[in-house]
């Protein structure tokens, strides 16, 4: 099987996959294509990847990644329709563009070709992310390496194609809410008159700490909760506040509004 990997489009998520990958597997096994080609020769020059161009990667990669924006896919797969219909060859398209199907980018490149579809989300780059994943059952034998490959971006995970737009509403859009928690706590330390300087460690380290300990007991989030906040204490007069702000319904009403708006997108 050819493992190689050549990125077409290395925007800032698909730069976190190449940091990724080039842990995992041999940066010389990588390619990079970008419109902006100084982007992706910084980001060679960085990971020791390979420079390219998407004809070249087109023509010779294993695992073609499809780093572009859904509205610029199918401009981008028309002229490469008949290098990958002249291929003799296995290889497998991985799309990470939000609302395209497995079969849209068949249609867009003008073949059955195996399909893996992958949502990663931003941590990937420091090996704290998420990426779910689904394929086309003809590119079954591509997913064993390709999820080893991409083990260091952090969980991997198989899941059915028809829940993938609703799990990038929890792993893609929610790390943008986790990152609003954290400019409201550092704005509450500012008025309190915390030290500047240690603001932001202490509050990343906060939000750090407290899905690790989730994770380690497995304890439901309420459940621990309910563990910080001592009758009468100071603890449970903030999490009143956030009760009477419906916080958790705030949320909540977030998650369904990024949904509503990638079914638009998917003209549902």
């Amino acid at each position: 099987m050819n493992t190689t990997f050549g990125f077409i489009g290395t925007g800032n998520m698909g730069g976190a996959l190449v940091r990724a990958l080039s842990k995992q597997i041999s940066p010389s096994d990588i390619f990079l294509s970008n419109r902006t080609r100084a982007k992706a020769e910084a980001l060679a020059k960085e990971t020791g990847a390979q420079v390219s161009d998407n004809e070249s990667i087109a023509v010779s990669c294993g695992y073609i990644v499809l780093g572009v924006k859904p509205q610029m896919m199918e401009e981008t797969l028309a002229p490469l329709r008949p290098i990958l219909a002249a291929r003799k060859d296995a290889f497998v398209l991985v799309t990470m563009a939000a609302a395209l199907s497995c079969r849209t980018i068949q249609t867009y490149a003008g073949g059955e070709y195996p399909v893996i579809r992958m949502m990663p989300n931003t941590p990937v780059g420091v090996g704290e992310g998420v990426i779910m994943y689904c394929s086309t059952e003809n590119a079954r034998s591509f997913v064993p390496y390709f999820a080893k490959s991409f083990s260091a971006a952090g969980l991997v995970n198989e899941i059915s194609e028809e829940f993938i737009d609703a799990g990038c509403v929890i792993t893609g859009r929610a790390p943008a809410y986790a990152d609003m928690f954290m400019e409201g706590m550092i704005e509450g330390a500012r008025a309190i008159g915390f030290p500047e300087e240690k603001i932001v460690p202490f509050v990343e380290q906060m939000l750090l700490g407290s899905a690790k300990l989730a994770i380690k007991t497995g304890e439901d989030p309420a459940a621990l909760r309910v563990k910080v906040c001592s009758p009468g204490g100071s603890t449970i007069e903030g999490v009143k506040k956030l009760q009477e702000l419906d916080f958790c319904g705030t949320i909540k009403e977030a998650a369904l509004a990024s949904y509503k708006r990638t079914l638009e997108m998917k003209g549902k």
